[in-house]
């Protein structure tokens, strides 16, 4: 035990002996053509020019959508959306419609379920400062209990495209729980 402390404490003392010269990567606040130096196999299609700046105000409002329907208040997750929402759910269908027309099918969902709990793992605020567009992505577990006692459980991660204080597009993935 005492060769290995003194063949571990050698190795950590030559480590913080070297003094070879490390430049720092910190440069500030990127942009995309902070990237151009560092030759990437991809150039992102849509943006890779993001920062956090969305408010907090969009932040809860996305947040209470979930609250919302965890709780069974659709007309809560309703008033959250924009007079006219893209949603592209987990199985690949996608629809575009006035806020009362998907409202209308997340309520019939809804109603099929005796309970909902949603266990948020984490939250992150983006705005294409290129595009100038917000977006608040969502990672969280949620347990389906549907009225005829068959249970859903799965990993979900959103993306809610903000726009004027309103969510204006939904995109879900879901991975079930095994």
């Amino acid at each position: 035990m005492k060769k290995v402390f003194i063949i571990l404490t050698s190795f950590v003392t030559f480590l913080a002996c070297n003094n070879a010269k490390v430049e720092s990567t910190a440069t500030g606040p990127s942009d995309s053509t902070a990237t151009s130096a560092v030759d990437l196999p991809y150039t992102a299609a849509y943006s890779s020019n993001f920062s956090t700046d969305v408010s907090d105000a969009d932040l809860k409002m996305v947040l209470m959508t979930y609250k919302d329907w965890e709780n069974g208040n659709v007309n809560g997750v309703a008033s959250a959306l924009g007079d006219t929402v893209a949603v592209d759910f987990s199985n690949g269908d996608h629809i575009r419609m006035s806020r009362a027309e998907v409202a209308k099918i997340f309520s019939n969902f809804r109603d099929s379920l005796s309970s909902v709990k949603i266990d948020m793992q984490a939250w992150q605020k983006m705005y294409a400062t290129n595009k100038k567009e917000g977006y608040i992505v969502t990672w969280y577990d949620e347990t389906d209990t549907f009225k005829d006692g068959r249970v859903d459980s799965a990993s979900y991660h959103d993306i809610n495209q903000v726009k004027d204080g309103k969510i204006v597009w939904y995109a879900q993935y879901k991975r079930p729980k095994k």
